[in-house]
């Protein structure tokens, strides 16, 4: 079992159940799932730039990500319906739990200006260890969507703040 779903369990439910008066443990929130998704904008002109993207989220993930399709036909950027647009992974158990304590504690110290989003975008997946600079053949972004239980925004950010997530002080 991972680490921090350890920690999670054994000291972070606690001091949730503690800080927010919970009685009964099904109360805490909990990190359900994590999405993670690379939009490809030029994929429509070159299909071949969804491989590299699918390989680097691969790397990062351990997970074989899924192709995404257009849902609609836009005009103006010249977008069709069914065209492939980018990729994702949907991670739960301790995939999610590995990935979210190496974005905690390997990746996100790289990034100098993270703010602590529920869902936060990454400008490039360099800042993974996973990935090789000399193979990759461009820098892409990311977006990485925390899903938790948390019935409001003080309970998931106490959640957050807990397994350690680097939020600024304000």
């Amino acid at each position: 079992m991972n680490a921090l779903r350890e920690r999670y369990k054994k000291e972070i439910v606690p001091a949730l159940m503690k800080e927010f008066d919970f009685k009964n443990i099904m109360q805490v929130p909990d990190l359900e799932k994590i999405i993670v998704n690379i939009g490809m904008g030029e994929a429509l002109d070159n299909p071949n730039s969804l491989d590299a993207a699918v390989a680097d989220l691969t790397a990062i993930t351990g997970q074989k990500p899924v192709v995404t399709k257009a849902k609609h036909s836009i005009a103006n950027f010249k977008l069709r319906e069914g065209r492939s647009i980018g990729v994702k992974v949907t991670l739960r158990g301790d995939r999610m739990w590995s990935l979210f304590d190496r974005l905690v504690n390997i990746a996100l110290p790289r990034v100098r200006d993270f703010r602590g989003n529920y869902t936060l975008g990454i400008h490039e997946q360099l800042i993974f260890p996973e990935i090789n600079y000399d193979s990759i053949d461009k820098i892409r972004g990311m977006e990485i969507t925390f899903v938790t239980t948390a019935k409001n925004d003080e309970q998931a950010m106490a959640l957050f703040r807990d397994l350690g997530m680097p939020f600024r002080k304000v």
